[in-house]
């Protein structure tokens, strides 16, 4: 009776209406307890008991319970899961099937069921598998976890379990693609300039072998030079709508892992067929443009070509021979072109600093690895001259490639970098003028103002300044039609240049030819396809780090042992400590407040102005180089913890 009592379901909703409720993301700590932190920036605790009903990343509505100045929450309805598909550990105990993510923030043991079409033996425990939350227990009708393992990623003894995991993680192909073997070149109608004399050269690495682009550089008479840069052609192969066309355009991009490539077209034409081997002759796209003596560019010709590489490069020995160190040496007619291509590229290189901007050089790091993937050393790869000098021109021939589809299709797929996203741009105007650095706002939208800006602060040389502002900045996406790329300072940029490992490349060949045989260009490219390859793009990546963060850690578990020390950058602060990169060897370490001070009180960070106070005086800000100790390798969430060397 009392169920159907009105009085008593309004009584209900009354105290509902006036119960205070909060909406957040759980946050989990690796001590029982968590928070809920809002949209807004409070953070509220979520008790051990209340953290059994929900997991990290979770977002939950939740009941405000206050005793005396002490506010908690407990959460009462699920809006969003924080965890479905994931990565995890299978665990067999007695019997019972369960699994425990692979996350750094959720150690559970959740119960699991193996999917049908898996063989339940062929599982082991410890094998690393896909697995999928179906019942959560603030769901209606569900009381508990419950996960459904999909799929088996690697057993536990396989020596490539950090890239096949990393790669399942990001939902990322774990092979080549296989497309057959018969390749005719598809030209149809497409007129090609025979180039096989021509002297042209690759420079890659030593262990390169899908070379999608090569050189032949003419000085001029009076001054200046023209350059032809020929390309790989894989669409005078792959149709499209082809198989291989298809593939690739789901894949996006090639996996560039330490020690493991996944190709985006199959190998035959992505090592083979299309790369551009010293003595083979393969078909390309070129462009011819004409470079003045101060770096400026001139007029440009795309056509196709038919071209074969005279000399196979190495950037390290290209780099020695113009410094005049080693003992290799081109032959004479690569040479005369080396110098060169030097010349042009100082020229360019100045143009650019001064009418457009300049990445400022920052080393590579390469992973020696053995057949078993052990890291047996970490290189550091300066930016060297020869590296600059296929930099330079591939910049030249895709600011060509912009202006071409802006002029003649109008869109392509062009890298577009805003330097401040709209909604930022205010936020970051507060900023600099909070730092006695007056702008107009227009400096931070408007591409001629911004360049001038950028070199004014560049001028200053504080680390600190370039590491804030960058908070307020933008990423580079991918869009159908033309517009500013801030970062390089210039009007527009489409790549043409790595058609083998970029299907945006592919994109933008296909246009180039039907510009080159006066046909009408079909309708630009969807919006689907431009966020597709912008967010496989940021997965491939992702997936980079994460194998690099798992290496390292094996790598440098040694030095962890011996607390061994290091020159190191402060590369972010946030409320628990500071993340810094190893100047050695590119490796990230976190330093916990904690290990800054025995009396964790007396830290004080400051995360949104990236500073850190000790005792009431300013010891830490974003930017600083300091020394590092190396106190833990942990490999479970593949991160390392240091300590400042005082």
């Amino acid at each position: 009776m009392l169920q159907n009592n009105s009085m008593l379901a309004q009584l209900k909703q009354q105290i509902r209406d006036n119960t205070p409720r909060v909406e957040g993301v759980i946050k989990a700590t690796d001590r029982g307890f968590g928070f809920l932190e809002t949209d807004d920036g409070e953070s509220y605790f979520v008790p051990p008991p209340a953290m059994k009903q929900v997991l990290h990343g979770d977002r939950v509505e939740a009941v405000v319970h206050e005793e005396g100045d002490k506010k908690s929450v407990e959460p009462t309805a699920l809006l969003e899961i924080g965890l479905q598909r994931f990565i995890a550990r299978v665990q067999k105990r007695e019997g019972r099937l369960a699994v425990v993510p692979d996350h750094p923030s959720i150690k559970n043991v959740l119960k699991a069921r193996i999917k049908r079409s898996l063989d339940e033996e062929s599982i082991g425990d410890g094998d690393w598998v896909v697995a999928r939350l179906v019942r959560h227990p603030l769901k209606p009708d569900d009381r508990a976890f419950f996960t459904q393992i999909d799929e088996l990623v690697a057993k536990a003894d396989d020596p490539a379990v950090p890239w096949r995991v990393t790669l399942a993680r990001h939902a990322l192909e774990q092979e080549c693609p296989d497309a057959g073997d018969d390749w005719p070149l598809r030209d149809e109608g497409l007129e090609r300039e025979d180039l096989t004399a021509a002297p042209f050269f690759t420079i890659d690495g030593e262990k390169t072998r899908d070379m999608d682009d090569a050189l032949r550089i003419e000085s001029g008479e009076n001054g200046g030079w023209r350059l032809t840069v020929a390309i790989a052609d894989p669409t005078a192969y792959v149709e499209e709508g082809h198989a291989a066309d298809l593939e690739a355009r789901t894949r996006a991009f090639t996996v560039y892992l330490p020690g493991q490539n996944v190709t985006m077209l199959p190998e035959q034409l992505d090592d083979d067929l299309c790369s551009l081997w010293e003595g083979k002759e393969r078909p390309v796209l070129a462009c011819t443009l004409e470079i003045g003596a101060d770096g400026s560019l001139g007029d440009y010709r795309f056509f196709a070509a038919t071209a074969c590489s005279k000399a196979k490069l190495a950037y390290d020995r290209v780099s020695d021979w113009l410094e005049g160190r080693g003992d290799w040496a081109p032959a004479d007619e690569i040479g005369e072109q080396l110098k060169a291509l030097e010349a042009m590229t100082e020229a360019r290189s100045a143009w650019r600093a001064e009418h457009a901007l300049v990445f400022k050089d920052r080393p590579d790091y390469v992973f020696d690895l053995d057949e078993a993937g052990n890291v047996l050393d970490i290189r550091t790869e300066e930016r060297r001259i020869a590296n600059r000098m296929i930099e330079e021109s591939m910049i030249a021939a895709n600011a060509c490639c912009a202006q071409l589809l802006a002029e003649h299709v109008g869109h392509g797929i062009f890298n577009v970098h805003r330097a401040f996203e709209p909604e930022k741009a205010e936020a970051a105007h507060e900023f600099l003028a909070a730092q006695q650095i007056q702008v107009e706002p227009e400096a931070l939208t408007e591409l001629p103002r911004y360049r001038e800006l950028k070199r004014e602060l560049e001028g200053r040389e504080d680390a600190w300044l370039d590491a804030r502002l960058r908070r307020f900045q933008g990423f580079t996406s991918m869009s159908a039609l033309p517009g500013p790329h801030f970062g390089l300072g210039l009007a527009a940029y489409a790549t043409w240049t790595s058609p083998i490992r970029k299907y945006g490349d592919m994109v933008n060949h296909r246009l180039i030819k039907r510009v080159l045989k006066g046909e009408q260009a079909p309708a630009e490219a969807s919006q689907q396809l431009t966020e597709q390859l912008t967010e496989r793009r940021r997965l491939n990546r992702m997936a980079e780090r994460d194998v690099k963060d798992w290496l390292y850690v094996r790598y440098l578990t040694p030095a962890a042992e011996a607390q061994e020390t290091f020159d190191a950058e402060i590369i972010a602060i946030n409320r628990g400590g500071m993340r810094v990169r190893l100047t050695a060897n590119g490796a990230t370490a976190f330093i916990p407040a904690p290990l800054m001070h025995s009396d964790r009180d007396k830290v004080v960070i400051d995360d949104k102005e990236g500073r850190i106070q000790i005792e009431g005086e300013e010891r830490f800000k974003l930017g600083d180089h300091l020394r590092v100790a190396l106190t833990e390798a942990r490999e479970e969430t593949r991160s390392l913890v240091g300590r400042p060397v005082v």
